[in-house]
C-alpha cells in the first residue's frame, strides 16, 4: 500500500489545498478506510473560513471534511468484526482524503451495490435525524414537523420518517418550487412558509391537534412557531440553526402544552450516546437504504482534482442537495 496520499488541508487560505501527506494507520479500536469519496457538509465552510490566515484565522492547519465511503484497507488491534475489503460508510474527521482512521463503532456497512459517490452523501444525515427522532420517543404512528426539510439533511428526516412509519409527514421549506421533490420524498403536506403561517397550516391539517414530533433545522422565529403547532405532551427537537441561534417562544405555549424541548448534536466526544444510535441504525434503517427507500439528493460531484469548481458551487448558496468530491 502506498505510504503517501491526497488530502485536502484547511488552514492555509480561503479555500482548502490538495497535498500529498502521509496515510495514517490504525491504532488499537481503529480501522484504517480507502476512502473512495466524500460530501460536503454545512460545517465544512465555517470551518474553512475561521483557520484562513489571510482573513484573520487562525492558521492552524487541520485535515478537512467528515464524511466518506469507501473499503476498510486495514484493521487495527481490538477493531470489531471488520475485515479487509468490507464496504463501509459514514461520518468521522479527517474525511476528505484518500485514507481515513476512524473509531470502528462509528463505521456503517455500504449496502452491496450502493456507490460510495451516493453513500458518502449519507452518514451524518442518518445518525442526525434518526438520533432525533429516538431522542423525541418516535413510534410507528406518530406525525412529525421537519422544517427546513429541503435541505440536504432535512430531506433525508422526510425518508427516515416515512420508512419508519410516520401516519403524517409535514415538511417546510422556502422555495415553491421545491413542493413537488419533497412531497416525491414522502412528505404530505408541504407548507411553504414565506406564504403561508407555519402554525396555522400545522393545526389546519392536524385537526387543530399540532404534531407528535418536531424535527427543526431552521431555529429562530421558526422555532417559537413550531410550540404552538406541537401536541399536547409532544416533543420539540432542535438540530440546525439556520435562521440564527436566538428565539423568543412564548413561554405559555410551552408549559401548556406539557412539551418537551430536546437539544441535539451528535458528536465523536459523545459516544456513550452516538454509538447506540449507530447500533440501531445498523437494523432499522441501512436495510432501508440498501433496498432505494432512503437515498440522498445529490447536487452533483467533482473529481477532487476539481477542486475550485466544487468550492465555488458549495459557496454559491444554489447546491440542492449534497456536494460530492471522488478519490
Amino acid at each position: 500500500m502506498t505510504k503517501t496520499m491526497r488530502a485536502l488541508i484547511g488552514g492555509r487560505g480561503p479555500t482548502w489545498a490538495l497535498d500529498e501527506i502521509l496515510v495514517p494507520e490504525p491504532a488499537p479500536g481503529q480501522v484504517l478506510i480507502r476512502n473512495r469519496a466524500s460530501a460536503t457538509n454545512n460545517a465544512d465552510l465555517p470551518m474553512l473560513d475561521a483557520a484562513d490566515p489571510t482573513n484573520g484565522g487562525t492558521g492552524e492547519e487541520f485535515t478537512a471534511g467528515y464524511e466518506y465511503a469507501g473499503e476498510i484497507a486495514a484493521v487495527g488491534e481490538d477493531a470489531g468484526g471488520w475485515q479487509v475489503g468490507d464496504p463501509v460508510m459514514g461520518t468521522f474527521p479527517s474525511a476528505f482524503a484518500e485514507y481515513l482512521v476512524a473509531d470502528h463503532r462509528f463505521v456503517l456497512p455500504r449496502p452491496d451495490g450502493l456507490a460510495a459517490e451516493v453513500a458518502c452523501a449519507l452518514p451524518t444525515a442518518l445518525l442526525t435525524e434518526f438520533g432525533a427522532l429516538r431522542t423525541a420517543g418516535f413510534e410507528r404512528g406518530r406525525s412529525v414537523l421537519i422544517t427546513g426539510a429541503s435541505t440536504s439533511i432535512g430531506m433525508i428526516g422526510v425518508q427516515i420518517a416515512k420508512t419508519l412509519g410516520a401516519s403524517q409527514i409535514i415538511a417546510t421549506t422556502r422555495s415553491a418550487g421545491k413542493r413537488e421533490l419533497l412531497t416525491s420524498l414522502g412528505a404530505d403536506t408541504v407548507i411553504v412558509t414565506g406564504d403561508e403561517d407555519l402554525t396555522d397550516a400545522v393545526l389546519s391539517v392536524t385537526g387543530d391537534n399540532g404534531v407528535d414530533i418536531v424535527l427543526d433545522h431552521v431555529a429562530g422565529d421558526t422555532f417559537a412557531q413550531c410550540l404552538p403547532a406541537t401536541a399536547v405532551d409532544g416533543h420539540v427537537v432542535n438540530i440546525g440553526r439556520l435562521a440564527g441561534p436566538a428565539s423568543t417562544i412564548d413561554i405559555d405555549d410551552l408549559s401548556y402544552r406539557h412539551l418537551t424541548v430536546h437539544g441535539v448534536s451528535f458528536g465523536f466526544s459523545r459516544d456513550w450516546e452516538t454509538v447506540p444510535i449507530l447500533e440501531a441504525l445498523h437494523a432499522d434503517v441501512v436495510p432501508a437504504v440498501g433496498h432505494g427507500d432512503i437515498a440522498p439528493v445529490i447536487d452533483s460531484t467533482f473529481d477532487v482534482a476539481d477542486l475550485p469548481q466544487a468550492v465555488d458551487r458549495l459557496r454559491s448558496g444554489k447546491a440542492v442537495g449534497k456536494i460530492v468530491l471522488t478519490f
